[in-house]
């Protein structure tokens, strides 16, 4: 169960493709109606082009609305650090205000006449139900339990014998991490600030693969306050989940059940969203 795409030693977030593939239908549809209406009448052929241009424009006002209204949702993660509002790795965006800002666009475009109404309508259609469909299958499961967590042999930095089963009791967020790993360092700081905010969360730090000393040096001189740090020595979690991609990160009830994973790098805001996903499914306020 990893939710992303992978291309050579590049990992991105399934939702991206998901998307790709929705603006990919759309435009499709969009042409093969487009010479499907030339065969059978004498429409003009300026509409294919014209429906086309508004499809694209409609795809970028939603991506600017799905971010801007993800910013106003999360404005207060955001503002201690302004410039993180530009960092698009985070996957803030909120969907649905994005889809609406599309169909807002092309709605105004075909009203103003400047594109034809029925093959616009008909490719947004399809674009918007490709994307709703995919959207619903990566949607995260209901908890389920994953045995080869439990199993996982790991330790402390000081080689005694440690499980995640002792993090049961309280949701926990498992990070994937080393210190190789340059978008691992860059949210460890986000990481650090949340352990400390949210005592009625487990975080575990579980380092894949590196020696007791070079996890200790890193922390050390870069997150002196970090708790909860195993090492993962063969780097059994990410083959457990079939994922080559770090960081990822882990999100389990109390019960040690998984009910979601990220892979890829969390910002302040997008980790407060899992956090108040992880509480309300545990039935505790965000």
């Amino acid at each position: 169960m990893t939710p992303a795409i992978r291309l050579g030693p590049l990992v991105f977030p399934i939702e991206l493709g998901v998307l790709l593939l929705s603006a990919a239908l759309g435009l499709l549809a969009c042409a093969l109606l487009a010479r499907l209406r030339r065969v059978r009448s004498d429409t003009s052929a300026a509409e294919a082009p014209s429906a086309r241009n508004t499809l694209w424009n409609a795809l970028l006002w939603g991506l600017l609305a799905a971010r801007l209204g993800y910013l106003w949702q999360y404005r207060d993660a955001y503002l201690p650090e302004p410039l993180s509002m530009l960092d698009l790795r985070d996957g803030g965006w909120n969907g649905l205000i994005g889809l609406a800002a599309a169909w807002a666009y092309a709605l105004a475009t075909i009203l103003r006449r400047r594109a034809p109404w029925r093959l616009t309508l008909a490719a947004l259609a399809v674009a918007s139900l490709v994307w709703l469909g995919g959207r619903a299958l990566i949607a995260p499961p209901a908890p389920q339990s994953h045995p080869a967590l439990a199993e996982l042999v790991l330790s402390d930095l000081q080689g005694a014998p440690a499980s995640l089963a002792a993090f049961r009791g309280k949701p926990a967020v498992v990070n994937l991490w080393a210190s190789w790993c340059p978008p691992c360092r860059r949210e460890m700081p986000v990481f650090e600030q949340a352990q400390a905010g949210h005592p009625d969360v487990h975080f575990v730090f579980l380092n894949q693969g590196e020696s007791p000393r070079a996890i200790a040096d890193y922390l050390r001189d870069h997150a002196p306050g970090l708790r909860n740090v195993l090492r993962d020595g063969q780097s059994q979690a990410s083959r457990a989940l079939s994922n080559s991609g770090l960081p990822a990160t882990l999100f389990l009830d109390a019960d040690g059940r998984l009910t979601g994973l990220r892979v890829g790098e969390l910002s302040r805001a997008t980790l407060r969203e899992r956090l108040d996903a992880l509480k309300a499914a545990n039935g505790s306020e965000p």
